[in-house]
């Protein structure tokens, strides 16, 4: 039967993740794990992750995991969530200045502290809740059976800015546009939380579990 490993770096509610993915096909196998060859073994990788980046580098690099996501990336329909897909950008403004795994060239940025909205309201980091995400290259795979402008939720701090527009697929806004779902290759990540995003979510999940890596 078809397998997904989603990696375990002890970071993160892992187990929402799990869940929401069983759910999106009851035939998978899920995986919760943090070993090399069960990750590398998996016909697809989910990377998710809450919390601070530094944190996030030490525990895959305590755990020998930073080569594992650059072999499985390289190969496999790979699924990056929140935290997971800011690690696989080339460096954060966190803990003033943080290299990342440098998969997808980029930085991750820090929103503003005094960011406001067209009203002239004080908009609160971090950014959470529901919003809409635009989808900008619609005809991406991952993004089937799923409308325009669909609402997904939402929580960080800090957002994603790649080198090459082109690697962007989808935008939120806060307030201004920022890119909130990336596509390299084989690699899918998105910054709002798809366990969390009911129908649409599970239809994102659905739609990976079914992905075959090609555009």
């Amino acid at each position: 039967m078809p397998s997904v490993a989603v990696i375990d770096y002890g970071m993160g509610n892992l187990h929402s993740i799990s869940k929401a993915l069983q759910y999106a096909e009851p035939e998978v196998n899920v995986f919760l794990t943090s070993d090399a060859d069960t990750i590398l073994a998996a016909d697809r990788v989910v990377f998710p992750g809450v919390g601070g980046i530094r944190d996030c580098i030490q525990a895959l690099e305590k755990l020998q995991l930073t080569e594992v996501i650059n072999d499985a990336v390289k190969n496999k329909p790979f699924l990056g969530i929140c935290l997971g897909m800011q690690a696989l950008l080339s460096n954060s403004e966190e803990n003033e200045g943080i290299d990342c795994l440098n998969i997808i060239p980029g930085q991750v940025r820090c929103f503003s502290k005094d960011i406001i909205d067209s009203q002239g309201y004080k908009l609160k980091i971090p950014h959470m809740g529901w919003n809409e995400v635009t989808q900008e290259q619609n005809n991406h795979p991952l993004w089937q059976n799923i409308p325009q402008h669909s609402r997904f939720y939402f929580v960080h701090s800090y957002y994603v800015k790649p080198d090459d527009s082109q690697f962007s697929t989808a935008t939120t806004c806060y307030p201004e546009p920022f890119s909130c779902a990336l596509k390299h290759n084989n690699i899918f990540a998105v910054q709002f939380h798809p366990e969390k995003s009911q129908s649409v979510g599970i239809q994102l999940l659905q739609n990976f579990l079914h992905w075959d890596g090609t555009n």
